[in-house]
């Protein structure tokens, strides 16, 4: 019985764990809810310390530089290294060009 129930959290920490995974997102350009979405541990008032923080020192020339932010801390700023982009598009621009408007279909013309 021990072991079903051990193999069942297993299985279920193993499907969990992507869902919680950071998603990439270009601080540089993303807005602060963007940031909070995207990155794992980083709350709204985080990700508005970011974005305040880039508003007054400019763009992030590097991550260790997310680092010179109040309230990002080392292990935050380790568990999201991998997702951190400097340049490229966002989370939600990404996201966007998947539900872009189909093209129209040209009309066609009858001759009478």
């Amino acid at each position: 019985m021990f072991k079903k129930t051990l193999c069942a959290l297993a299985l279920c920490l193993a499907f969990a764990l992507p869902a919680i995974a950071a998603t990439p997102v270009n601080i540089n350009t993303a807005d602060a809810q963007t940031i909070a979405t995207s990155l794992d541990g980083v709350g709204l008032a985080k990700a508005q310390a970011i974005v305040a923080y880039r508003d007054a020192h400019g763009r992030f020339k590097s991550v260790d530089d997310v680092g010179n932010v109040k309230g990002m801390g080392v292990k935050t700023l380790a568990r999201n290294r991998d997702a951190i982009r400097l340049s490229g598009a966002t989370a939600a621009a990404k996201a966007d060009t998947g539900t872009a408007a189909k093209p129209k279909r040209a009309k066609h013309t009858r001759k009478h």
